[in-house]
């Protein structure tokens, strides 16, 4: 019985140093993420609760709820150039959003995280 107690012990020990060897997530920068979009005039086609052009942030956020390829599925559509479908049924290439330094992962993906937080 001792020998499993202490067996317990020793799992909960490694287990806990694993959490603090793991690279921690980066935390969300809002108002970076904010700073990004308007720069790529974002909120020109967006806006956070309600529809223009584009659909609205939390409307994205809601769609793409957990599921597991979020992040990977937004970073494509705002990093690729793919088409967008509009209500009136048109399509236009989505605009590639730029950053300082160019192409920095990070950045994109803070602003994704931000777009579905929302």
């Amino acid at each position: 019985m001792a020998h499993t107690t202490y067996s317990a012990i020793a799992a909960s020990l490694i287990g806990a140093a694993c959490l603090f060897l793991a690279p921690a997530a980066q935390a969300l920068d809002v108002e970076a993420a904010k700073a990004l979009a308007k720069q790529n005039n974002c909120l020109k086609c967006h806006a956070i609760d309600k529809e223009k052009d584009g659909p609205a942030y939390h409307k994205v956020a809601e769609k793409y709820k957990g599921k597991a390829n979020a992040e990977a599925r937004l970073i494509e559509h705002i990093t690729s150039g793919e088409k967008a479908k509009f209500a009136d049924g048109h399509e236009e290439e989505h605009k590639i959003v730029k950053t300082s330094p160019p192409k920095d992962m990070e950045q994109i993906k803070n602003l994704v995280q931000w777009i579905l937080a929302q």
